[in-house]
Order: C-alpha cells, then sequence, then structure tokens
C-alpha cells in the first residue's frame, strides 16, 4: 500500500477488556478500484458513453451495443422514477422475477434511508456473458442522495446483467458493488431500519432495531460537536451512521478490519463519508466518545484521504481530542497505556507513531493517545482555530509540515514537534 492511501487505523483504547479501537479508512487517492471484472473508479468524474460522432465511426457490434445500452439506460430510467416515486412495482417490472427478492430488499432499504437522488449512469458499453447467449453485462455508476434532495450526490458503480428479448432488455441481476476503494454499501446486502433526527441519518438491522433512539440522541449530540471541526466547506448535510451486527460487521464494506476495530469512517464520494460502529462489544459508556470521534473525522477529512502515516497523528488526534468531550487531560483513558509506549520503544517521533493491524491492545491505546496529546498541546497553546487552519493545511492542502507550522503558528515544525514531545512525555511520567 503507498503512503497516500491508509489502511484501516486502530482508535484509542476502550477499558482493555472491551479492546474497542477504531479505524479510518481513507480512500479515492489513486489507486485503481476494481468491480469484479474490470478496472472502475467509485469518484466524480462522470463516465457514461459517448455519443460525439458515434453514427460515422462505430463498427455494426459497436453500434448495436450502443443501441442496446440505451435501452437498458432507458430501463433504468424507469426504474430510477419508480424508485424516487416510492413504486415498488415498477421498481420491479422491468427485472426477472428471479432478481425480485433482491430488488425488493434493495428498494425497502432506500427508501428507509429517505433517499431522494438516484440516478443511473451507464459506464461504458454492454459486454456480452461468456457461456450465456443473449445475455449481457453493464457497469452501471448509481449516485444517491440520502434525505436532502440537493446533496452533491455520492456514486457507486455497480454490475448489472440484462437478458435481451425482442421488446425491451430485462435485468437479470444487480451483483454487489466490489470495489476495494470502498466495498457493498449496507443497503445492497441488508435489511435496514432507520431513524433519522435533524443531522444524523442512523441506520441498522431489523434485529437491532431497539437499539435505534438511544444511538440517534447519542448520534445528534456528536454531530453538534462534530460541526465544530469542519475546515473546508460546509458540514455534512446528515452524518451517516450505520450500526452493524456480527455478521453485517464481516460484509459491510468489504468487512476484513483488524480485531480490535471498534469503528471506522470511509468515504463513499460526493463530499461524505459513512460512518460504521461495531455492535459486538461496544460499551454504552463508550458510544459518545466513539461517535464524536468518527463524525469528526466525517466532518474534518477531505473526500480524498490524507497524505499518509506521517500525519496519521493529526488526523486520530483531532478525532480523539473532539471525542474526549473537553475533559481534563488527566482524565483520558489511555494515559496508563501512553505511559507504557513511553517507556518502552516509541522513538519519540509522531510520525510512524500508528499502530500496525497487528498491534497489541495497549500499543494502539498509546498510539492514540499519543496523538491526542500531541493535538491537546497545540490547542492549549494555540487555540482551536489555529489548530484547524494547520490541519487544513496539512491534510486538505497538503503542504509540508514545516511550511504549516509556520503559516498558521509561525513557529518551524521541528521545535513544535519537540514542544509536543515533550508534553506527552511530561503527562505520562
Amino acid at each position: 500500500m503507498t503512503d497516500g492511501v491508509q489502511q484501516p487505523a486502530p482508535r484509542r483504547l476502550w477499558p482493555l477488556w472491551t479492546v474497542l479501537v477504531v479505524v479510518v479508512l481513507l480512500l479515492g487517492c489513486g489507486l485503481p478500484a476494481l468491480l469484479i471484472v474490470g478496472v472502475v473508479r467509485e469518484n466524480g468524474a462522470r463516465s457514461t458513453i459517448s455519443r460525439v460522432g458515434a453514427a460515422a465511426t462505430d463498427d455494426p457490434a459497436t453500434a448495436a451495443a450502443r443501441g442496446l445500452a440505451d435501452r437498458m439506460t432507458a430501463q433504468l430510467d424507469r426504474q430510477s422514477a419508480a424508485l424516487l416515486g416510492g413504486d415498488r412495482a415498477g421498481f420491479l417490472a422491468i427485472a426477472e422475477p428471479t432478481a425480485h427478492t433482491d430488488l425488493r430488499r434493495r428498494f425497502a432499504a432506500l427508501r428507509e434511508l429517505k433517499v431522494t437522488v438516484w440516478r443511473a449512469e451507464p459506464s461504458g458499453l454492454p459486454a456480452p456473458i461468456v457461456g450465456k447467449p443473449g445475455e449481457w453485462r453493464l457497469l452501471v455508476r448509481f449516485q444517491y442522495c440520502f434525505v436532502a434532495p440537493n446533496c452533491r450526490p455520492s456514486p457507486v458503480l455497480i454490475g448489472t446483467r440484462w437478458r435481451e428479448n425482442s421488446a425491451q432488455p430485462r435485468l437479470v441481476a444487480m451483483e454487489e458493488s466490489k470495489s476495494v476503494e470502498t466495498g457493498t454499501r449496507p443497503w445492497e446486502i441488508s435489511d435496514l431500519a432507520v431513524a433519522i433526527g435533524a443531522r444524523t441519518i442512523v441506520a441498522t438491522t431489523p434485529a437491532l432495531r431497539g437499539k435505534l433512539p438511544g444511538l440517534l440522541v447519542q448520534a445528534e449530540a456528536a454531530a453538534k460537536v462534530a460541526d465544530g471541526y469542519v475546515v473546508a466547506g460546509s458540514p455534512p448535510d446528515r452524518y451517516r451512521i450505520f450500526y452493524a451486527g456480527r455478521t453485517e460487521w464481516q460484509r459491510w464494506y468489504g468487512g476484513e478490519r483488524p480485531e480490535w476495530t471498534g469503528g471506522y469512517a470511509v468515504t463513499v464520494g460526493g463530499g461524505h463519508h459513512e460512518v460504521v460502529l461495531n455492535a459486538d462489544g461496544l460499551p454504552s459508556s463508550g458510544t459518545d466518545d466513539l461517535l464524536r470521534h468518527e463524525l469528526t473525522h466525517a466532518a474534518s477529512l477531505p473526500e480524498r484521504g490524507y497524505p499518509g502515516k506521517a500525519t496519521w497523528w493529526l488526523v486520530e488526534g483531532l478525532a480523539e481530542f473532539a471525542g474526549a468531550g473537553g475533559q481534563a487531560v488527566d482524565r483520558y483513558e489511555g494515559i496508563p497505556e501512553v505511559r507504557k509506549l513511553v517507556r518502552g520503544n516509541w522513538d519519540g517521533k509522531l510520525a510512524g507513531v500508528n499502530p500496525a493491524d497487528d498491534a497489541s491492545a495497549e500499543q494502539v491505546s498509546g498510539s492514540y493517545g499519543v496523538g491526542y496529546l500531541a493535538v491537546r498541546h497545540i490547542v492549549d497553546r494555540y487555540g482551536p482555530q489555529r489548530l484547524l487552519a494547520f490541519f487544513k493545511a496539512v491534510v486538505h492542502e497538503r503542504k509540508a509540515l514545516d511550511v504549516a507550522a509556520e503559516e498558521a503558528f509561525g513557529e518551524q515544525w521541528s521545535t513544535l514537534h519537540d514542544e509536543c514531545v515533550a508534553y506527552v512525555r511530561s503527562v505520562a511520567a
């Protein structure tokens, strides 16, 4: 993995018996996305069939494929209108009966999430499916919004399979999106129960529906905190939070997180990050901190991810600072683990303090604590607004730490770095 795209990263440790840590999956920084077959991307650029000069240059096979794509697009447009209009029968009407079970689930989940925008844009031309005469596969870029009617849509690339007949092509199946950048969205594969507040959407499985009222109250409170950490543009129209049961945790957004992961935020395009919490082992006493932490990522991080491991301490330190909720330094739960890290093999550098996927619980907690304390020192000395200016320069504008420190604080980074490290050591003494 290159330094520009981060692997799942742990969060601060809850009490050791819970082994709860949080990750941020930072994506969209240049790696290609693989959707089942073929290389595709889920970025904001429009990728549709070009029609300029097509009639003059297409060979007969391409012209036929283009005509078939037009008929498929017309079917998808009808399906989109049915979804937005709440017409389930119309949503199913373009598909073969074998696809109806999956489509009914998708329809219900999207309606629960209050879908307000749903657009289907073919990406390329349909390709024949080997060994299945008359069947075709077409990559489609769907764009969606939830609740807010005028949001910048999030894109997702999905493979669709069709059967050609004498009238209109019939949808045989919608595949799960398999992008390495994001992975399968919850509404593609799960029944969902949803609660919606002024600033948040909270979704979970029907089995965990009873958790929704409490989670919504906590999410709304966390959103008020996270709104204060927006460093570029406006706050998200709604923070999107998915509360995963054991099975869903292994499937949503690709699963495969380190065992100690308690939650993560993943960029889904359109300026949105979607937050996932792990229902297994998440203590009620830690949910407020966790939500403040993750929603701060959703508010503060750029869509394309952050520059690399050298700035992990800053990204996680800011989220930990928000998660701590203004409590005194000596009440931060990770101090004992910071002390063990400082007295152990830490090299005294903020860059590279991020823990490995196989790190122990104590190492993970200590790493997050170092980030928190470094950020806390900067806030105590310069105030939150200058910290956010520094964060914007480093994380959004990708300026060198030396340049950003001079602009935000009028100080050399090497000097400030050493001050932060000295503060970490003094607190952990």
